[in-house]
């Protein structure tokens, strides 16, 4: 009688399991994997094979001053920092994709999620933004051939030639975190100025050697020693982590 409840009841049970999925199909409720995601975050590669699908709305969130050392072919630019950005934004078609970017990712996922509170529902955010994009070859348009190169590689090296140990700090004014660091740095190298000198680079003054460097996001922090590379760190730190790391 158990055995015989027991089958009754796994029978009922599949029964019901099959309505609901029969009741899901005909309904035309998409699948998990058909749902689209607001600020969905693409490496470079496919964020080129979703630009180069078309339909797209193309969108760079710099300034102006760095669109022009160049961007993204199709792009047009709204300076997330602007006055106007959100009277900008309402110009692009909430019916199509928007695909976002800045110089490393932080200000175009701010640009994104703004994006997604005017109701857009399909936008991507170019991971690592044109930092990572030059690192992996991809061409820009605009720009002279020499915007943004700065020094080369001998250049570099030749600020290594001292007996101090030589901190140098990749950077640029539009990132925060690296102005938040900058203080910072500079009173460590004040008050360890017999044996540290601090070298700034600029990110966007200096494209051609970060590439050469392996640089592709930024803060970045290098320690070296007689020309050779001691430490190195990726990211925003404090000071006592600075001094306990290097041991200065």
């Amino acid at each position: 009688m158990k055995a015989y409840f027991f089958l009754f009841s796994l029978c009922l049970l599949t029964l019901v399991s099959s309505c609901q999925n029969s009741e899901n199909k005909s309904s035309g409720a998409p699948a998990v994997s058909d749902v689209k995601s607001i600020n969905a975050v693409l490496p470079v590669d496919d964020f080129e094979k979703k630009l180069n699908s078309g339909n797209v709305q193309l969108v760079d969130v710099r300034t102006s001053q760095e669109f022009e050392q160049g961007h993204l072919k199709g792009a047009v630019n709204y300076n997330i920092r602007g006055d106007d950005f959100s009277e900008q934004i309402k110009k692009l078609d909430k019916n199509k994709p928007v695909m976002v970017y800045c110089m490393s990712g932080g200000r175009s996922a701010a640009a994104a999620e703004k994006l997604g509170e005017m109701g857009f529902t399909e936008v991507y955010n170019l991971q690592g933004g044109i930092m990572k994009w030059n690192a992996a070859g991809k061409p820009l348009d605009g720009g002279s051939s020499s915007a943004g190169k700065g020094m080369c590689i001998d250049d570099f090296n030749m600020l290594l030639k001292t007996d101090k140990f030589v901190l140098v700090d990749y950077a640029a004014r539009w990132c925060q975190p690296c102005r938040r660091m900058a203080p910072m740095l500079d009173s460590i190298a004040l008050v360890k100025k017999e044996k540290l000198k601090l070298v700034r680079i600029d990110a966007d003054d200096n494209k051609d050697l970060l590439k050469v460097k392996g640089v592709e996001a930024i803060p970045v922090l290098e320690l070296y020693k007689d020309g050779k590379l001691v430490w190195k760190h990726e990211g925003e730190l404090n000071a006592a982590t600075l001094v306990k790391e290097t041991k200065l």
